[in-house]
């Protein structure tokens, strides 16, 4: 990732899915921009100079994850989310 990647906010739907996931500690499958795909429990939800990140735990580690780089991400409550930019 360049430090050049200007931010590009995601929907608010996907953002609200995201938040739910967040609330209640799911085990989401995330694949990411990069090809990456890994289950992780959705922490929580945050921002830093005006990027969104969220926040997972796998393997008692946590991990930021920028919300534009997110695929998609997927839980038998909600089924898969195409992550779309607003």
């Amino acid at each position: 990732m360049s430090m050049t990647d200007e931010y590009q906010p995601i929907n608010c739907d996907d953002y609200d899915n995201l938040e739910l996931a967040c609330q209640h500690h799911w085990v989401l499958t995330l694949v990411l921009r990069e090809g990456e795909t890994l289950e992780a429990k959705a922490s929580d939800l945050f921002s830093r100079k005006q990027v969104e990140y969220l926040l997972v735990e796998k393997d008692g580690e946590t991990r930021e994850l920028r919300l534009d780089h997110i695929v998609s991400f997927s839980h038998p409550k909600i089924g898969t989310i195409e992550i779309s930019h607003s």
